[in-house]
């Protein structure tokens, strides 16, 4: 399902996807915090808002949490 939204260059979504793809891979931490989270669920049930500038690290950041 793709939400409606307002993108500049849809073009460069694929550069994008692998942009955060090397930042998960250089993320050794957040990898395992994101593993441990996928077992215990410590957020499940609890909304989450951030206010974050928009990087390949916080997208990371954004899917494990």
């Amino acid at each position: 399902m793709v939400a409606d939204c307002n993108v500049r260059d849809l073009a460069l979504a694929e550069q994008g996807v692998r942009r955060i793809a090397w930042a998960a891979g250089e993320m050794a931490v957040l990898a395992g915090i994101g593993e441990r989270f996928a077992r215990e669920r410590p957020l499940a049930g609890i909304r989450v808002a951030a206010c974050l500038h928009v990087t390949a690290e916080t997208a990371n950041l954004v899917r494990v949490l």
